[in-house]
C-alpha cells in the first residue's frame, strides 16, 4: 500500500509538473517591439533589422520575441532613439548620424566624410576604443548601442542635372544626412533632412534636386533611378554605412546574462552578413541600373572633390571644439584613421589598382 501511495503520489506530482511547465516557460517569454527607421523590408536596413529580430528568436528558442515596425507605423523614422530611450519600444534599428543635433558626435558611429571605410570603422568599434565612447555617449539618452548591420560603401548621389563642375551644386536642394550634409552646404547645396520612404516623390515632385541615400542595392528598391538619371561617384561624404542597433538600457539591465548575450551576438552576425549581403546586392544592382534602366553613372568633378575635402576637415574641427565628448570621440577616430591609413594605402588600396591593371 506504501509503495502503490509513493507511487500515485509521484505521478501525481509528475502530472503537475507537466502542466506547470508551460506555464512557467510561458511567463518567461518577453514581448519586445522593435521600430526602426525603415520601410519594411528594406534591402539593406530594413532587412537587418528583421534579421536581427529573428536570430533573437531562434536563438532564444522563443524567451525573447521581437515584433519589428516599419518607419511611420508606431513612431517616426527619426523618433527611433526617443522611443527607445523613453520606453515606447524597447529595441530600435536605425542609423547613429539621426541623432547630430542631439549629440554632435553621433555621427562618428555611423559615418564621416572621408572618413573610414567599413573594414575600418568595424575595427574601430570592436577593437579601437569606439565601442566604449559610443555606450558612454548613449548611456543619457537610456540606451545601449550595438553595430547591427552596415551598407557599405556608400555612393555619392543621385542629380536631376549633370555636375560639370563645384559651380553646379550651388543653390541646389539635397537630400543628405549628418556631417556629410553639413560638407554639402557649405559647398553652396542646401541640404533636406527627407526620411527614407519619401525621398523618390520628394525627387519626382521636385521638392529636392538630389538625394544621397545608400548604394545600388538599397537605392534600386526606393526607385530612385526612376526621378533622377545621374548617379554619381564616390560616396566621399558616407564612405562607411554602420546601422546602429540600440537597446532600452532599462530593458538591457533586467535581461538574464544569456539574453544579453544573445542581443549581442545577434548584433554582431548581421554586421557581418550585412556587409556580405550588400556587396553581393550593390554589385546585382548597379549593373541592373547602368544595363536595364539607363543610368549614367559618373564620377563627381575633381574640383568639387577637393574642395569637399577641405571643408571635410574644417566641418570636422569646428565639431571637436563644441564639447569634451565630442573632442573625445574625434581624438579617438582620428587617431584610428591616421594610423590604419598607410596599412589601406598598401593594402586594399593597392590591391584594387592592380587588379584593374
Amino acid at each position: 500500500m506504501t509503495t502503490r501511495r509513493n507511487f500515485a503520489l509521484g505521478a501525481g506530482l509528475a502530472a503537475a509538473g507537466l502542466v506547470a511547465a508551460p506555464a512557467i516557460a510561458k511567463a518567461q517569454t518577453l514581448k519586445w517591439r522593435m521600430v526602426t527607421s525603415w520601410p519594411k523590408r528594406l534591402p539593406g536596413p530594413g532587412m537587418s533589422a528583421e534579421r536581427i529580430a529573428d536570430r533573437i528568436r531562434t536563438l532564444s528558442a522563443g524567451r525573447l520575441d521581437i515584433a519589428v515596425s516599419a518607419a511611420g507605423e508606431v513612431v517616426p523614422a527619426f523618433g527611433v532613439l526617443d522611443a527607445v530611450g523613453n520606453g515606447v519600444a524597447e529595441i530600435g534599428h536605425t542609423a547613429a548620424f539621426y541623432w547630430q543635433g542631439k549629440m554632435p558626435s553621433a555621427a562618428f558611429f555611423t559615418t564621416v566624410p572621408f572618413g573610414l571605410t567599413p573594414a575600418e570603422h568595424v575595427a574601430w568599434i570592436d577593437a579601437g576604443g569606439g565601442q566604449a565612447l559610443w555606450d558612454a555617449l548613449y548611456a543619457p539618452f537610456g540606451v545601449k548601442p550595438f553595430m547591427g548591420g552596415n551598407t557599405g560603401v556608400c555612393m555619392g548621389g543621385w542629380f536631376r542635372r549633370d555636375l560639370k563642375s563645384l559651380a553646379d551644386l550651388k543653390g541646389l536642394k539635397l537630400r543628405s544626412l549628418g556631417l556629410g550634409g553639413e560638407v554639402y552646404r557649405r559647398l553652396g547645396a542646401t541640404p533636406q533632412t527627407t526620411p527614407p520612404a519619401e525621398i523618390l516623390s520628394s525627387l519626382q515632385s521636385g521638392v529636392i534636386d538630389g538625394a544621397e541615400f545608400v548604394g545600388p542595392g538599397t537605392d534600386i528598391a526606393l526607385g530612385l533611378y526612376r526621378a533622377a538619371a545621374n548617379y554619381y561617384y564616390p560616396g566621399f561624404n558616407k564612405p562607411n554605412g554602420t546601422g546602429e542597433c540600440i537597446v532600452s538600457l532599462k530593458a538591457w539591465q533586467a535581461l538574464p546574462d544569456d539574453l544579453k548575450a544573445i542581443i549581442e551576438h545577434a548584433c554582431a552576425s548581421e554586421a557581418n552578413y550585412a556587409l556580405a549581403e550588400m556587396e553581393r546586392l550593390n554589385g546585382q544592382a548597379l549593373a541592373a541600373l547602368t544595363g536595364q534602366h539607363g543610368v549614367k553613372l559618373v564620377a563627381f568633378p575633381t574640383d568639387l572633390i577637393a574642395a569637399a575635402r577641405r571643408q571635410a576637415d574644417d566641418v570636422l574641427n569646428e565639431l571637436a571644439a563644441r564639447d569634451t565628448a565630442t573632442a573625445g570621440v574625434y581624438k579617438s577616430y582620428k587617431a584610428f584613421r591616421d594610423r590604419t591609413a598607410q596599412w589601406s594605402h598598401v593594402s586594399i588600396e593597392a590591391v584594387l589598382r592592380a587588379r584593374l591593371g
